[in-house]
């Protein structure tokens, strides 16, 4: 073998080793590219989703054992609404018949099951729908020229100029800090807690009867959450035989077995159902059921108000909505954010583990008939 020959054959394999070697190294660059590409686009979307969603780390759970308790704080405003969390389980819904002051549209009872969820430890104040309602929280960022945030973009477009101005103080002097917020329509609640989940990045809505009702008895199958005595009644609730001339500050009294305060009575709240008078309907599912509103009146409102009487205020008691609640509104049309004769009417909201889709929310959680339209000029804030 010629000396050639071999120097050729070394510097072909010497070759081979360079290239393999390039080859090497160029993967690897590439590979870091598109480590980093990844990493990027890891970084901007947890940047996105940090964007979309107040950090609040006691409110993240996969599964009802991981719920625990958090508070909800409202970013540019001091107000904040204590959230509970709510174990799924079924009971019975409504009211038998041998219960002293039932109706018929408490009945008939019927087998429920509900999912998870969370509820307001309390009647949402006015602290807190003072700051959706009055735009406390724009004029903060607008005075103290606070750059808005992503939600608070998304959240622009159910608060500015909704609600229109209020004709009076809606409040009707009986307190402001601390209270329970009144008078507002189904629509008002709702549209408020469009705001919220916007506001905050979590899904908020009303509670649904069945959703209402089961969180009301805690496990209890009384006419009250503490038993079925009304004298024992003045140490958990507001209501005509001790509230004086309107209602009280929430969490005054003793709560429920789950540590909700007010169920029974203070102020009636909103949930999202229709009210049948004839009672509930066979046809509804066993499963997280929902009467789809389909007429503005009567809509459902549970647990009595500071004005009604004992039995309004009984677990399985019922209130459909009417049109006197709105008798003595001076504006032509009525505002669809005001309830000028219902001080007795509030709400609290809730928030479940799982959060449908938007078609699910579309369809069903935010759907109500007729469609709320406000007057062609709005009043002036």
């Amino acid at each position: 073998m010629s000396v050639a020959f071999l120097l050729v054959t070394k510097g072909l394999v010497l070759n081979r080793r360079i290239l393999r070697r390039h080859v090497a190294i160029g993967c690897m660059a590439v590979s870091l590219v598109v480590c980093s590409l990844q990493t990027a686009r890891s970084q901007e979307t947890k940047a996105s989703a940090e964007e979309l969603q107040l950090l609040v780390p006691e409110s993240v759970a996969t599964t009802q054992e991981q719920m625990r308790p958090y508070v909800e704080r409202i970013e540019h405003s001091p107000a904040k609404i204590e959230m509970l969390p709510i174990p799924g389980g079924s009971f019975a819904m409504g009211t038998a018949e041998s219960e002293t002051g039932r109706k018929a549209d408490e009945g008939p009872v019927h087998e429920v099951q509900v999912g998870p969820f969370w509820m307001a430890k309390f009647e949402v104040t006015w602290d807190s729908y003072d700051v959706w309602m009055s735009d406390l929280d724009v004029f903060y960022r607008e005075v103290n020229k606070v750059q808005a945030t992503k939600r608070d973009e998304l959240a622009d477009e159910f608060q500015k100029s909704q609600p229109t101005k209020p004709y009076t103080d809606m409040t009707f002097g009986m307190g402001k800090h601390g209270y329970p917020a009144i008078c507002m329509t189904q629509h008002a609640a709702r549209t408020f807690c469009k705001w919220l989940s916007r506001k905050t990045g979590r899904y908020y809505r009303l509670p649904t009867e069945a959703e209402w009702e089961y969180a009301c008895r805690a496990g209890t199958k009384d006419a009250y959450s503490f038993g079925s005595d009304p004298a024992e009644l003045e140490n958990y609730a507001w209501f005509l035989d001790n509230a004086g001339e309107g209602y009280h500050k929430v969490g005054l009294k003793k709560p429920n077995p789950w540590g909700l305060h007010d169920m029974h009575g203070n102020v009636a709240e909103w949930v999202l159902d229709q009210h049948l008078p004839e009672g509930f309907p066979a046809d509804l599912p066993k499963e997280n059921p929902l009467l789809v509103p389909k007429t503005l009146y009567p809509r459902v409102v549970r647990g009595g108000g500071w004005n009604q009487d004992a039995q309004a205020l009984r677990s399985g008691s019922r209130e459909g909505s009417t049109e006197d609640w709105i008798a003595q509104d001076p504006q032509s049309p009525v505002s669809i954010w005001y309830l000028t004769d219902a001080l007795h009417v509030g709400f609290r909201i809730v928030r479940p583990l799982n959060e449908p889709t938007e078609e699910e929310k579309n369809k069903f959680w935010e759907y109500s008939e007729p469609i709320q339209k406000e007057r062609a000029v709005p009043l002036e804030r």
